[in-house]
């Protein structure tokens, strides 16, 4: 709700995935977000390509540059790791 909420206010969203299930079930959802208006992502990468195949994790590194772009309406680049 406090996404919803925060959205509809017109502020920027900062999301830093982390599942187990990001190249699988949840790939659609991660898509759409990517295209939602002031949905911003800490940029992320494959978790473990052996043992995790599906998983995806954020790179920590980026959060700080990731909330300054956002607040200036931008989307940190590579997103994909």
């Amino acid at each position: 709700m406090f996404a919803k909420s925060h959205l509809r206010n017109n502020l920027p969203l900062v999301i830093a995935p982390s599942t187990n299930n990001g190249l699988s079930a949840n790939a659609q959802n991660i898509g759409k977000l990517l295209n939602k208006r002031n949905c911003y992502f800490v940029p992320f990468r494959q978790d473990n390509p052996i043992t995790k195949p599906r998983s995806i994790v954020f790179d920590s590194q980026y959060i700080i540059k990731t909330l300054e772009m956002a607040l200036d309406e931008e989307q940190i680049q590579p997103i994909l790791l």
